[in-house]
């Protein structure tokens, strides 16, 4: 009776091992923003993998303005600029505010893979705390720009503005007109600096690197937001 029970308990635990799969298999085939094998899409909400796909589109040029073509979204894609560790070749223009709210300046054209993060963010992240702490939406994002050739400030390793793998965003502003601005406000007690502090803490994840007003006076004007690649996927959020 015992030699038998090991084959049947081997058994049905390959029976349950196997009807786990199976579920965890179809329930990836639902969400697929947790499956990282799985085509990146802009109408995905916010998942597990959503940060390693958009990593993964900032190296693939092609596969990233497919990603606007496949949604049916307008853009202008910029000549590419600079070369070696200062060529970007991911430039865009979106057309329309439908995704991101007005760019001020308009010509900032950030990477692809950056743009894509963007449209997740202003929905995910940006319009619902606006909602929260204002109730209207934002319709514009003053920015500092997105391609600079240097190096890190105080370091030797590239900036991902680089290659234009990264926006600077200095101030948000509301429907009525209202500016909330990172220099002025991050320390406002009121609405305004929980708005800001809301939009940092909700975007730690969907960036590789968010660095806020806390980081250091560098940033004490902005919010610096890339894509960048890093071993084992880590991100930074300060």
């Amino acid at each position: 009776m015992a030699r038998r029970r090991g084959p049947m308990l081997s058994l049905l635990l390959l029976a349950l091992l196997s009807a786990g799969l199976l579920v965890g298999w179809r329930w990836l085939r639902a969400h697929p923003e947790h499956d990282p094998f799985a085509p990146f899409d802009l109408a995905q909400p916010l998942g597990w993998a959503t940060h390693r796909k958009l990593v993964g589109l900032a190296g693939e040029d092609e596969a990233c303005f497919a990603v606007f073509d496949r949604a049916g979204e307008r853009y202008a894609r910029r000549p590419a600029v600079g070369a070696g560790q200062c060529r970007a070749s991911q430039r865009m223009i979106l057309a329309g505010n439908r995704l991101v709210p007005s760019m001020r300046p308009a010509n900032a054209a950030p990477g692809c893979a950056v743009t894509a993060a963007l449209a997740l963010w202003t929905r995910d992240v940006v319009q619902p705390a606006a909602q929260d702490h204002f109730g209207q939406k934002v319709v514009g994002l003053e920015n500092l720009g997105s391609y600079n050739c240097r190096k890190i400030a105080g370091r030797q390793a590239q900036s991902e503005h680089s290659t234009a793998n990264a926006i600077d965003i200095s101030a948000f502003i509301l429907a009525d007109g209202t500016r909330v601005a990172l220099r002025a406000d991050w320390d406002d007690r009121g609405a305004k600096g929980a708005f800001l502090h809301a939009v940092r803490d909700r975007s730690c994840g969907l960036f590789s690197t968010l660095l806020s007003p806390d980081y250091n006076r560098a940033h004490a004007d902005h919010f610096h937001l890339d894509m960048a690649a890093r071993t084992a996927g880590w991100t930074v959020c300060r």
